[in-house]
């Protein structure tokens, strides 16, 4: 029974460790070829993702710890309310500052392109939970 709860806890937790609505690695897609991109905001892309790289590994990482922690005190019996209040308090603080640090860096992408470029982006990107591009994008026909 602990062990179906503690799954269920899981599974609610990964869906609400998604990405920011819209965010995707667009930069390293055929999207990225079909913006038109200049030289110079090719640079600043590349410069950007470079930039974050490091840190978006770290709270990767902070993340990936904190699910761990949070399992380990569901998985002791008994539970330990205050330590398994206090590693869900940490998940969350992870989780918020992976979602601060991609939507920083969305900013900071967007900030590179024109306002018909971010249109042309986000009428291809992705649909949302599936790796699909849209119907209309020329390569998914």
């Amino acid at each position: 029974m602990l062990r179906s709860i503690v799954l269920a806890v899981l599974l609610a937790a990964s869906l609400c460790a998604q990405m920011p609505k819209g965010f995707y690695a667009w930069w390293s897609s055929p999207i990225a070829k079909e913006l038109n991109l200049s030289p110079a905001q090719r640079q600043k892309i590349h410069a950007t993702v470079v930039q974050f790289r490091p840190h978006l590994i770290d709270v990767r990482a902070d993340v990936a710890k904190a699910e761990i922690d949070l399992e380990a005190q569901f998985n002791h019996d008994p539970v330990d309310q205050a330590k398994a209040n206090a590693a869900i308090n940490h998940l969350i603080a992870a989780r918020s500052d992976l979602t601060r640090t991609l939507s920083q860096m969305s900013l900071a992408l967007r900030l590179v392109l024109t306002e018909e470029q971010w249109t042309e982006l986000q009428r291809r990107r992705p649909v949302r939970g599936r790796d699909e591009l849209p119907t209309d994008s020329p390569a998914a026909k």
